[in-house]
C-alpha cells in the first residue's frame, strides 16, 4: 500500500492530466529522483563542507599525526556512506508497496555500505602502518605482514557479511557452516597463515628487520632485506638479483644475520700467511742488528736478549760451541712485530680481540694468523683495510728472512732449466740428520732472489755457522 507522501504526488499528477496508470508509474521516478538528488546534495555538503572544514583545521595544528590520520582523502572514503544511508531510509517513500523490490535495493545498498566501511578501514590501516613505520621504535619492525593479515582477516568479513545479507541468514550460522570446510581453508590460507605466525616469530625474537644483511648458502642468499611481508621476505643479494623466499623458511631453516656486527664496534679480519718452513732459523747477531733497523721491534729484540742472557748464565751456557743455546727466532721477531705494527694501526679496534697466532703447520707452511676487528665495517673500505695490512705483510716479510710458501709454478721450472732462475741443490740424506758442525740454515742475503732456504753440508774449515754464506740455491 502506497504511503500518504507518494499518494498525495500521485494525486498531483493525475490532476495534472495523466493517466492514473502513468501517474502511478511517474510518481515512483519522481520520488526516486528527489531521494538521488537528496543524496548527491548530502554526498557534496560533506565533500566541501565536513572533509573540507576538518582539511583546513588539521592543516593549523602542530601535530603531524593528524595530518595523515585524518586526511581528506581518507575521510572522503567514509563520506560515502551518508548518501547510500539516505538512499536506504527513503526508499520507503517511492516503493512502499513493492515490497519484494525494496528488499533488494535495500540489500544492496546494505552491501554497499559494507563495502565503503571496509575500504575505509583498509585505508586507515595502511595510513597506520605508515605512521608506525616513520616511528624509529617501530621502523625496523615487520608490521607489514600484520597489516596484510588484517586485510585478508577484512576480505574474509566483507565476503561473509554479503553472503549473509543475500541470503538472510545471520552471519554466525555462516560461521558454523563454515568450520566444516576449515581444512579446505587451511590449504587455501595455507601460505598466509604460516607467513602470519612467522612474521610474529620474527617480530617477536627480533630475528630479522628490513635492510639486515642476511646470508643463507642453502637459498644462495647474501645480501640485505628489502621487504617482509605476510608471504614473501624479498632480499637484494650484492650481485643486484632478489631473491624472494617465504618467512617460515627464516623460522624453520638457520640464517646468518650479520646485524649484530654492524652495530658493534668492529668487523672482524681473520686471515693467514703460510711462512715457508725452511725459511725458518734462529737468529745471528748480524740479524739481529738487522732487525734493530725497525723501530717496532727494536725494544722489543733488546728486552728479550736480556732475558736470554740472563737464562743461558743460570744455565752456564755458551752461545759460541752450544747448537741447542737460547736464541731469537727470525718468525718470533716476526710475529712481534706484527703485533705492535696492529696495535699502531688506526683502523683496528684495540678494545676487541687483537693478536698474532702461529697455527698447526701443515704441508703448505706455517699459517701465521692475524685476528682483529676494523673499526671500518663498510664493505668496500673494510676490504681496503685488509688489503692494505697484508700488502705491508708480503712487501716487509722479506726483510726478516722469511718467505711466503709458494707451489711450484711454470715459470719457475722455464726459469730453472734456463738457467736464469733458481739453481738445483741436493737434499741432505736422510740417513743422517744435520748437526751443527755438518749443516747449517744460512740466511739470506738482500740481493739474494733465492725463496727458501735448505739444508746443506757445510766446508770442512767451517766450524760454526756465519751469516756471511752465500744463500744456499731452493731445490
Amino acid at each position: 500500500m502506497k504511503n500518504a507522501f507518494t499518494q498525495e504526488v500521485n494525486q498531483l499528477l493525475v490532476k495534472l492530466g495523466l493517466h492514473p496508470n502513468a501517474a502511478d508509474l511517474l510518481d515512483r521516478l519522481v520520488i526516486i529522483v528527489i531521494i538521488l538528488l537528496i543524496a548527491w546534495l548530502a554526498d557534496l555538503f560533506c565533500r566541501f563542507v565536513i572533509v573540507g572544514g576538518i582539511g583546513h583545521i588539521i592543516k593549523h595544528t602542530k601535530a603531524k599525526w593528524d595530518d595523515v590520520l585524518l586526511h581528506p582523502q581518507v575521510l572522503r572514503k567514509l563520506t560515502y556512506l551518508i548518501p547510500v544511508l539516505i538512499v536506504y531510509m527513503l526508499l520507503p517513500l517511492a516503493l512502499s508497496d513493492k515490497a519484494e523490490i525494496l528488499g533488494w535495493l535495500r540489500k544492496l545498498c546494505i552491501i554497499y555500505g559494507i563495502v565503503v566501511v571496509l575500504v575505509f578501514i583498509n585505508i586507515f590501516l595502511k595510513v597506520l602502518f605508515g605512521i608506525f613505520r616513520n616511528q624509529e621504535a617501530f621502523r625496523d619492525k615487520p608490521l607489514k605482514g600484520l597489516v596484510q593479515i588484517m586485510q585478508v582477516g577484512l576480505v574474509c568479513i566483507g565476503i561473509i557479511l554479503t553472503i549473509s545479507t543475500l541470503l538472510n541468514i545471520s552471519p554466525l550460522h555462516l560461521l558454523a557452516g563454515l568450520g566444516a570446510s576449515a581444512a579446505i581453508l587451511m590449504l587455501i590460507f595455507k601460505d598466509s597463515i604460516l607467513g602470519f605466525v612467522s612474521g610474529i616469530q620474527l617480530s617477536i625474537n627480533d630475528m630479522l628487520r628490513a635492510g639486515d644483511w642476511i646470508s643463507m648458502p642453502k637459498y644462495d642468499v647474501d645480501g640485505t632485506v628489502l621487504d617482509v611481508s605476510l608471504t614473501t621476505v624479498k632480499i637484494e643479494n650484492f650481485d643486484n638479483t632478489v631473491t624472494t623466499i617465504p618467512p617460515y623458511t627464516l623460522t624453520s631453516d638457520s640464517f646468518k644475520n650479520w646485524r649484530a656486527m654492524s652495530e658493534s664496534g668492529g668487523r672482524r679480519v681473520m686471515r693467514s700467511v703460510n711462512i715457508d718452513i725452511n725459511s725458518v732459523r734462529f737468529c745471528t747477531p748480524e740479524m739481529l742488528e738487522k732487525y734493530k733497523r725497525f723501530a717496532l721491534v727494536r725494544d722489543y729484540i733488546e728486552q728479550e736478549e736480556n732475558k736470554l742472557e740472563t737464562q743461558r748464565a743460570k744455565l752456564n751456557l755458551d752461545p759460541a760451541t752450544t747448537f741447542d743455546t737460547l736464541r731469537q727466532s727470525n718468525i718470533g721477531i716476526f710475529r712481534a712485530y706484527l703485533n705492535l705494527y696492529l696495535k699502531n694501526l688506526k683502523v683496528v679496534n684495540h678494545d676487541l680481540t687483537c693478536m698474532v697466532r702461529q697455527l698447526q703447520p701443515t704441508e703448505t707452511g706455517i699459517p701465521i694468523q692475524l685476528y682483529f676487528f676494523s673499526n671500518i665495517k663498510e664493505w668496500v673500505a673494510y676490504e681496503g683495510v685488509q688489503a692494505d695490512v697484508f700488502d705491508h705483510i708480503m712487501s716487509v716479510i722479506r726483510e726478516f728472512d722469511l718467505y711466503i710458501y709458494q707451489g711450484f709454478s711454470g715459470q719457475d721450472l722455464q726459469q730453472s732449466i734456463s738457467g736464469t732462475g733458481f739453481a738445483t741443490a741436493p737434499a741432505p740424506s736422510r740417513s743422517s740428520a744435520p748437526s751443527s758442525a755438518q749443516a747449517t740454515v744460512t740466511p739470506t742475503d738482500s740481493s739474494g732472489t733465492s725463496p727458501a732456504e735448505i739444508y746443506r753440508p757445510a766446508p770442512p774449515e767451517t766450524k760454526s755457522p756465519s751469516s756471511s754464506d752465500p744463500s744456499p740455491a731452493r731445490t
